[in-house]
């Protein structure tokens, strides 16, 4: 599909280009994994990211600093330093064999405009800080958003004592490892007063196809969906002889598993058709390698359990589904579904008064200013339900997203941070 590029605004200048250009370079060549990118949550990869930027921020003539969540934070001082700050960034960890714009084209964005500002000697009255966040995605610890749940003290126990899912070391000793301050953490202390930011600003890449679809550079986005999960339910039933245990006897946990999860889609398509938002994924399903033999009945199935949606009505009675079928499928093919610890994200809405603002500011431009909500989580979610006024701006991304295809265009992406910068700039003297 051939697509229609944005035009670069006049505001993003050459330096602004050869800036994001390096950037992304830099992340690629030093993070790759051979097939993608692979940048654990605390893990080296994510650390070598931080550094990456944070070299860049100082070449810039920026300050920089590591919080108590060993997040980076890069400063631009305003006349007012007592002021609320207005913030922006998104985060730089990624799933593995993922693609390079993931949270890293929210961070690149935040950098260009802070370093626009100070190449253009503008001093805001508001200072304004870029986060470059730890530990936004679960493929590690099978939760998400650590690094902003941490900022704002809201990290449990379970979460810190949850093991990484490939090795054994848990979300705290590797919290620790990169100079996370886990004691404060552990005790639920905010290591950010939510009073202190005036606003949370985060650019990324859409996630889908919309804006693909439907030939638009960018979008401004309405709403975050909240999900619930489970990152294993395991199904227990009795292994057996394939070809000597009849179907009336058999425990199956394969075909108890596969009824389930159909019975899901029926439930997840009627909800569809009453118009409710809602998306439901099982992303992990396996039997015990250690078993696998093609005579022998499956006596246990993994798997993982998320739904997703705008509604938290919708995430409950959808979960309350899930409990029912796993009741009454357990009970009649003799199995047992056991689950482990309920996670949840709750649903956000941006700020009304930043979404006009930013739509606006993509008016100007000449770029459309179209509406859309966001399938994906981001840490935004968790500032907006902290009280945080906060928006976000999609790119367009061909390919999809959490894969080595990622594709954004650079035209797409500096239409993007002029529409941002636009906004900010607006903002920085309230």
């Amino acid at each position: 599909m051939t697509q229609t590029l944005a035009p670069i605004p006049p505001a993003d200048n050459r330096q602004d280009l050869a800036l994001a250009e390096r950037l992304f370079d830099a992340l690629r060549d030093r993070t790759g994994d051979g097939t993608g990118i692979w940048r654990p949550s605390y893990g080296p990869g994510e650390s070598l990211a931080l550094d990456i930027v944070e070299a860049k921020a100082r070449d810039l003539g920026l300050a920089t600093e590591r919080d108590a969540g060993a997040n980076l934070v890069v400063t631009l001082d305003g006349r007012e330093p007592d002021l609320p700050f207005l913030a922006c960034g998104s985060h730089l960890d990624s799933v593995p064999q993922g693609g390079n714009f993931d949270g890293a084209a929210g961070v690149v964005a935040g950098l260009a405009i802070l370093a626009g500002f100070k190449r253009d000697g503008i001093v805001p009255r508001r200072t304004m800080k870029l986060y470059a966040l730890r530990g936004e995605e679960s493929a590690r610890f099978g939760t998400a958003y650590m690094g902003s749940y941490a900022l704002l003290g809201l990290l449990k126990p379970a979460d810190l004592a949850a093991r990484e899912a490939r090795g054994g070391r848990t979300m705290a000793d590797c919290m620790r490892e990169v100079g996370v301050d886990v004691d404060r953490v552990a005790r639920g202390e905010p290591l950010l007063d939510p009073a202190r930011m005036a606003a949370w600003i985060e650019l990324h890449i859409e996630q889908g196809p919309v804006l693909v679809a439907r030939d638009l550079p960018v979008s401004i986005v309405t709403g975050i969906r909240g999900n619930l999960r489970h990152r294993v339910v395991e199904c227990v039933g009795e292994a057996g002889h394939s070809g000597a245990v009849p179907r009336w006897l058999r425990r199956d946990a394969v075909f108890a598993t596969a009824e389930l999860i159909t019975h899901l889609d029926r439930h997840w398509r009627t909800l569809l058709e009453r118009g409710r938002d809602v998306v439901v994924t099982s992303g992990i399903l396996s039997t015990n390698p250690d078993e696998h033999a093609i005579a022998r009945i499956p006596g246990s199935v993994r798997f993982s359990f998320e739904v997703r949606s705008q509604s938290r009505e919708t995430l409950e009675a959808f979960y309350d589904l899930f409990l029912s079928e796993c009741t009454l499928i357990g009970e009649e093919r003799g199995v047992e579904f056991k689950l482990d610890r309920r996670i949840d994200s709750a649903p956000a809405t941006m700020d009304a008064g930043w979404v006009r603002r930013l739509k606006d500011a993509a008016r100007r431009l000449g770029l459309p200013d179209e509406e859309m909500p966001s399938g994906a989580g981001h840490d935004a979610a968790v500032f907006a339900n902290a009280g945080i006024p906060s928006a976000m701006i999609f790119v367009r991304n061909d390919h999809g997203s959490h894969n080595p295809g990622e594709q954004m265009a650079m035209g797409d992406f500096l239409a993007g941070v002029a529409v941002m910068r636009a906004a900010l700039e607006e903002a920085k003297d309230e």
